[in-house]
């Protein structure tokens, strides 16, 4: 595949001369000649070049302007640029340097130096364009590794909240309607789509801690005593914990690899788990401040929790559980609302009235016999 070489200059006969000068490069070389600035940058919008010859004394816009014009546009930045000059200042090709050009020339220019020079010229841009797609390549290979990665730890994360729902309920598909819910109520009180995407991740995890509470108590058909309800309380802290603190692994893990000697703490800085650990803690806190485990009030409570709260005791009163009956959806919608501004945010449960309809969609078609479909819960 031929190179392509633009050569610029005011004056056709020096043009004339270039083209009988350089007759023996046309095999190699697809050349093209154009009388001023304006004329070089429209052909080098229109097409690639792998190098550009330019006069610097031309009418209205000469060399220097054409040359910076080219290192501030993304399509003519790295053209290899040759600048010709009969001018003698000293200046000149420190001028020229500094705006990017690669080399420069005197007038009148000896054949085989410009032959050299332009050889240099080509052989630098193709270098360049070889490193470039090898950039490419690799920028693409590490995308599509790092969206791998993401794809297992978010899999790992929605598994990890089914682990936690399988110990007290046979639910199959809660977890994944919390997720579903949160989401929909989150986009109608109009929180941005980061929050909204990490909320519809982290949610289903609200209730991992209950892995640390005992079977006699997690399972218990009817009402917990006083002693036996302080215990269950304590899942809030245990799955804050496990979503919170170093794990032995991890520590073992950057220990090996020698991260710990640069103070890393990886999941103080993830986001995902921060959510999903400030959810876990704060998920049972009641607007009015009746709530557990820190009795926080109003907007003390974080939103992505306060979200969670409703849309848990939502699925929780239309299903089924060891200490109580599932209730009709007009059952549990009157519950809910006489709870609000007692237990649930008056904000979130606004949202959650304009959102039942989509509510109630998710809870039909990710009903508990079935599995996950595509569709409005799972890909949105």
């Amino acid at each position: 595949m031929k190179k392509r070489v633009l050569f610029v200059d005011d004056e056709p006969n020096v043009l004339d001369g270039l083209w009988r000068m350089l007759r023996a490069e046309r095999g190699r070389w697809d050349m093209r000649f154009v009388g001023g600035a304006d004329a070089a940058l429209d052909q080098m919008r229109a097409a690639r070049f792998d190098a550009v010859v330019s006069d610097v004394n031309m009418p209205g816009k000469d060399g220097f302007a054409l040359l910076a014009e080219m290192r501030t546009d993304e399509r003519t930045r790295e053209i290899p640029v040759i600048i010709l000059t009969g001018r003698h200042e000293s200046d000149i090709k420190r001028r020229a340097l500094n705006l990017g050009a690669t080399d420069l020339l005197n007038k009148p220019v000896d054949p085989q130096d410009l032959i050299a020079r332009l050889r240099s010229a080509i052989r630098l841009k193709a270098y360049q364009d070889e490193i470039k797609g090898q950039n490419a390549i690799l920028e693409r290979k590490v995308k599509e590794r790092t969206a791998e990665l993401a794809d297992s730890h978010l899999d790992i994360i929605w598994r990890l909240g089914k682990a936690a729902e399988y110990r007290d309920e046979e639910t199959g598909n809660h977890v994944v309607r919390v997720g579903c819910y949160c989401r929909v109520i989150a986009e109608t009180l109009g929180a941005d789509h980061e929050f909204v995407e990490m909320l519809f991740l982290t949610s289903p995890l609200h209730d991992i801690g209950k892995i640390g509470i005992p079977d006699t108590i997690l399972l218990k058909r009817g009402p917990l005593n006083e002693d036996e309800w302080d215990v269950m309380k304590r899942h809030c802290a245990i799955g804050a914990e496990i979503l919170r603190d170093d794990s032995k692994v991890m520590n073992a893990f950057l220990a090996w690899r020698g991260a710990r000697k640069c103070g890393r703490n990886g999941n103080a800085q993830n986001p995902i788990l921060k959510m999903a650990s400030s959810i876990a803690l704060t998920h049972h806190e009641w607007w009015d401040g009746t709530g557990y485990p820190a009795g926080l009030v109003g907007e003390e409570i974080p939103l992505e929790s306060r979200i969670v709260a409703l849309v848990d005791a939502y699925g929780a009163l239309c299903s089924e559980r060891p200490y109580k009956p599932a209730l009709s959806e007009d059952e549990a919608l009157t519950v809910i609302h006489e709870e609000a501004g007692r237990h649930f945010d008056p904000a979130v449960y606004a949202a959650f009235v304009e959102s039942v309809d989509e509510l109630r969609a998710i809870r039909t078609e990710l009903r508990d016999e079935v599995s996950c479909p595509v569709g409005i819960g799972c890909t949105t």
